[in-house]
């Protein structure tokens, strides 16, 4: 795993401004530094794009419009009917159906003044570049997120009083004793079976908040596989904290926090492969631009700026292949929502 701590970004000091094609107005690079920047850029949002590396990936049709298209395939029929001795049968065809999503654009952008960058003790290109990074992570990640947390396939976590369990159907009744426990791993597991839901290199995938998991593992005991654990420990997801029931589960702050009537509500999101689609976040998926001084109206060359942009949607394309476990965590009963 990249170290991004120690990534090269003094590349981006200095003389950076100077680095780009001579223009007028400041806004050519060359194709050379043009793929660094977009490189970078994608290699530092990476790690915030937790919700978003589990979906079929579309690339940006160039000129083809805002519309994007997801392939779904349905299941063939059993073939119970017996063949015929020398008879060729009619044979079958895949039902496929188009699924399609509009993309939209997103971005920002930080200007800096020339005094600025001759005068401040920390390099600000490398800071802003950082930030922006961070910044087209979280919003790309969040705009999947929100997509696969409407889905319609929902359990909720019961309320627990020592052994006696009352089953919870909605948001508004879940309480603190509404905790995630090994046993509405393995039924959500179950019900994936059950749909057929494909797996993802053999497992399901579970999206969890930190409070969330606190709960699942402090239940789990020994029964939790932790990651260090691993046959092939190089082959772990981003983000990765261990595995029970079938489900490898990656950790996220960016889990979604409801507001529930009882306090804070968590959503933990169980999915099977090809369960939503997303675009790439490769090619025009998420773009770097740098702006040198003298772009736009600078006569006197003392702005320049550094920015971001992308085009995103995500799509819930077989809502049987996921679904959203609804629970309280002991940790904290009051989170903010997001």
């Amino acid at each position: 795993m990249t170290d991004f701590n120690n990534f090269p970004l003094q590349l981006f000091a200095g003389e950076i401004l100077n680095a780009t094609t001579s223009s007028a107005t400041g806004n050519n690079l060359s194709a050379e530094m043009k793929t660094f920047y977009d490189k970078t850029l994608i290699a530092l949002a990476s790690p915030y794009l937790v919700h978003d590396q589990f979906g079929q990936k579309r690339d940006i049709p160039k000129n083809g419009g805002k519309t994007i298209e997801f392939r779904r395939f349905s299941a063939l029929p059993k073939a119970t009917t017996a063949l015929l001795e020398g008879v060729t049968p009619t044979g079958n065809k895949l039902d496929v159906s188009a699924v399609t999503a509009t993309v939209d654009q997103y971005g920002d952008y930080i200007q800096q003044t020339d005094l600025l960058e001759l005068t401040a003790v920390d390099n600000t290109i490398v800071e802003a570049t950082k930030q922006l990074a961070a910044q087209a992570g979280l919003t790309l990640d969040t705009i999947v997120r929100n997509e696969l947390v409407g889905g319609t396939n929902v359990m909720y976590c019961p309320k627990v009083s020592g052994d006696t369990e009352t089953a919870v159907t909605s948001r508004s009744n879940l309480d603190s004793t509404c905790r995630l426990r090994v046993k509405d791993v393995f039924k959500a597991a179950a019900e994936l079976k059950a749909m057929n839901a494909p797996k993802i290199d053999g497992y399901y995938v579970g999206i969890i908040h930190p409070y969330v998991a606190y709960d699942l593992m402090q239940e789990a005991g020994n029964q939790w596989l932790e990651v260090q654990k691993y046959t092939t420990p190089e082959n772990m997801l981003r983000g990765e904290i261990g595995c029970i029931g079938g489900v490898r589960f990656v950790e996220s702050t960016e889990a979604k926090i409801f507001s529930g009537a009882n306090g804070s509500v968590f959503a933990t999101l169980v999915l099977g492969a090809d369960a939503y689609g997303v675009t790439s976040v490769e090619g025009a998926g998420l773009e770097h631009i740098v702006k040198q001084k003298g772009y736009g109206n600078d006569p006197l060359n003392q702005r320049s700026s550094i920015g971001w942009k992308s085009l995103k949607t995500a799509k819930r394309l077989v809502e049987e292949y996921m679904i959203r476990i609804e629970s309280c965590s002991s940790i904290a009963p009051n989170a903010a929502a997001n």
